[in-house]
């Protein structure tokens, strides 16, 4: 487990509330669903769950998967 610092908050288009946190001691920055929005409808979208373009199924398009036939 490593060490953050919160950096700021940011209400995304969704509803969720998102924080932006940096690792001490490196420059690596995680962001976090602190809390899901009301109407939000992205099943990904669950508290204290990370958020990134290389996470699947966490509200991203070029993430997502297909069903397999």
């Amino acid at each position: 487990m490593s060490v953050v610092r919160l950096i700021g908050f940011t209400t995304m288009s969704c509803g969720c509330v998102s924080g932006r946190y940096r690792e001490v001691g490196s420059l690596r920055e995680t962001t976090y669903i602190e809390e899901k929005g009301v109407g939000c409808a992205v099943a990904g979208h669950q508290r204290n769950q990370p958020v990134g373009a290389g996470r699947v199924a966490h509200g991203f398009e070029s993430a997502r998967v297909g069903k397999a036939s």
